[in-house]
């Protein structure tokens, strides 16, 4: 029988390992970064069209590359990080791999610029799909440029499985933000169709967090600072009560490298145990730096997964480290709960030495001495006697009124009874029909058994239709506020709050200003309480930014979603009788009760054999 197994083609070999390493344009973006900051940069600029479709390209100020390296650069497994496997587990720098580029040029458009600081000219390559079309001399600054154009453009089934420009746009500026988190010493620019979303000069790890996430964020910010001979961290720490419904702001970097660990993540949550509310989420920006031999940082294509050799220590150092600094800077509630905080000494008077008190005393003073002049001086109360009670009632004779009145006959006024046009003149009282189980299903009987629903999804698809209607018919009723209601987010959730911006007007949200780094809102929807509008819009941004799009999706649609999954009556809470009656009328008056907005069973039923067969 003839030979079958065959060595693939290079283009074919290079298409699979993009299937690897590029998985959407945040991928090539997290490449061409890190490659930079391995050139030596310290200026780096990402240019982005199109959510990184038609463009991804970044330019940086480092050493450049000669006219040989520029084209071994895009063969498979050429890197200039390491030379055998030892270096595997000496790794400080990002790239090491060498498929990187190789893989990005078998599925886009690249063209490369490039020249070294001794060098007069550089030199400018360009690949389709792995294939040297061009290379030239060219007149370029000291650094390299590279342009990634049209992503999968020879793989259409990988590009139809790109999601929207907004969740593509998410995944490239998360990217950006966990290179630009580890390397506060490099300037970063990000532009987005020509416009500029990002802007950080050189500085502090505090002001680039700053710099990223908003100046409001400096004031929920707590440090962490420790040095072991095993483990060295260095970051900050949210408070509890900024704790978010989302993990948006939780970034674990090892050696200068983000990283995802759910281990280390438990880590922190442990330390925040009885601090958050429940469903939310802390903040942290941890640095954790460690001897490169002990981690393998080689066990997934994308380098975001990590293996320690001893995850035990780094857990309790981790966790030990994060519950310190919660409780040297008061953030934990102390042992002594009797304690009131407003006695304490305020922190300007804890250096100034304090003054006893003096208490004067006339020691002369005898309260025996004079007893007539005490006695004098006392003063008496006596009770008025009783005896002419008949006096206070003197002169409330009627004067129009000749006779005396008497109470012998006494009339009330009493509502006319209507006779029951039924037989039986006996009052039927209103009898409860509903009962509620564990404060999380509602138990309703019907005509052929038992109905059981869950009060949660329920009151999702209650809010969804009427959201969904509002948004149809553009007219929602408002509730003004007393009192401007002010949030702070990021630069880039009041760009996706500037675009639903309409839409919520139409379910009765009402803005007086949407600024760069505030929301002011005046009026909100009736019904809902004005603790919930921060947690509302926090969970529309996260929704909008990771939602998955459909054939059927709109922008109505996520908004009435996310709107009624914020507000839908939570399980656990306990509902009266009537309110438990209203949730079960309103349910079946919707026009697909039987489904949650995200198409889950809201309700069940139970027939009165399918009981009888429990008992037999």
């Amino acid at each position: 029988m003839a030979d079958i197994i065959q060595l693939l083609p290079d283009h074919v070999a290079n298409q699979i390992a993009a299937g690897e390493v590029v998985q959407r344009p945040a991928s090539v973006v997290k490449e061409l970064l890190e490659n930079a900051i391995d050139a030596g940069a310290d200026t780096i600029k990402l240019i982005i069209k199109d959510a990184g479709k038609t463009l991804v390209q970044v330019i940086d100020n480092g050493k450049g590359m000669s006219n040989t390296d520029a084209r071994l650069s895009f063969e498979r497994h050429a890197t200039s990080k390491i030379r055998n496997a030892e270096d595997l587990f000496q790794l400080h720098t990002k790239g090491f791999r060498g498929e990187a580029l190789a893989s990005i040029a078998a599925i886009a458009h690249v063209e490369l610029k490039t020249k070294q600081e001794q060098d007069d000219v550089g030199n400018t390559l360009i690949i389709e799909g792995s294939k040297v079309t061009s290379q030239e001399v060219v007149v370029t600054p000291t650094g390299t440029s590279v342009s990634v154009k049209n992503l999968f453009f020879n793989i259409p089934a990988r590009r139809n499985f790109l999601k929207s420009d907004t969740v593509e746009l998410r995944h490239v500026i998360d990217e950006f933000h966990r290179v630009a988190l580890a390397h506060s010493n490099i300037s970063f620019a990000m532009y987005n169709n020509g416009s500029e979303s990002f802007n950080l000069p050189i500085s502090n790890y505090r002001q680039r967090i700053v710099n990223i996430f908003g100046n409001k964020i400096n004031e929920k910010l707590v440090p962490v600072e420790e040095d072991t001979e095993v483990l060295k961290i260095s970051g900050f720490v949210g408070k509890p009560e900024f704790a978010k419904k989302t993990r948006g702001e939780q970034f674990f970097f090892v050696n200068n490298r983000f990283v995802k660990s759910a281990y280390l993540n438990h880590a922190i949550a442990s330390a925040f145990e009885g601090l958050l509310k429940n469903g939310t989420y802390p903040s942290y920006f941890l640095n954790l730096t460690v001897n490169p031999q002990t981690i393998d940082i080689n066990i997934h294509p994308t380098k975001t997964e990590i293996k320690f050799d001893d995850e035990h220590t780094l857990y309790a150092l981790l966790r030990s480290a994060v519950k310190h600094s919660l409780g040297q800077f008061n953030i934990a509630p102390v042992l002594d709960f009797e304690r009131d905080p407003n006695l304490d000494t305020p922190y300007s008077f804890k250096k100034d030495s304090t003054n006893a008190p003096k208490v004067e005393v006339d020691k002369s003073f005898n309260p025996f001495q004079n007893e007539e002049t005490s006695k004098a001086r006392a003063v008496t109360y006596k009770k008025e006697p009783t005896t002419s009670w008949e006096s206070l009632y003197v002169g409330l004779e009627s004067k129009g009124n000749d006779s005396k009145s008497d109470f012998t006959e006494i009339q009330f006024e009493s509502e006319e009874r209507t006779a029951s046009i039924f037989d039986d003149d006996k009052q039927v009282e209103k009898t409860h029909t509903t009962y509620q189980l564990h404060n999380k299903y509602i138990v309703s009987a019907i005509k052929s058994g038992m109905l059981v629903i869950d009060q949660h999804r329920a009151h999702q698809r209650i809010l969804y239709e009427d959201f969904l209607n509002n948004l149809t018919i553009k007219e929602a009723a408002s509730q003004q506020l007393l009192f401007p209601l002010q949030l702070h987010f990021s630069p880039q959730d009041i760009t996706i709050i500037n675009q639903l911006k309409v839409d919520l007007e139409h379910t009765g949200f009402v803005f007086s200003s949407v600024k760069e780094e505030l929301v002011e809102i005046t009026g909100v929807p009736v019904g809902v309480p004005e603790s919930e509008v921060s947690i509302i819009l926090e969970q529309l941004i996260s929704d909008v930014e990771n939602e998955v799009p459909e054939s059927h999706f709109s922008a109505s649609d996520l908004l009435a979603k996310s709107m009624a999954k914020s507000l839908a009556i939570k399980t656990g809470q306990s509902l009266q009788k009537d309110e438990q009656e209203h949730l079960v009328n309103k349910l079946f008056a919707c026009k697909e009760p039987n489904v949650s907005p995200t198409n889950r069973t809201t309700f069940v039923t139970m027939s009165v054999d399918e009981l009888d067969k429990k008992f037999i």
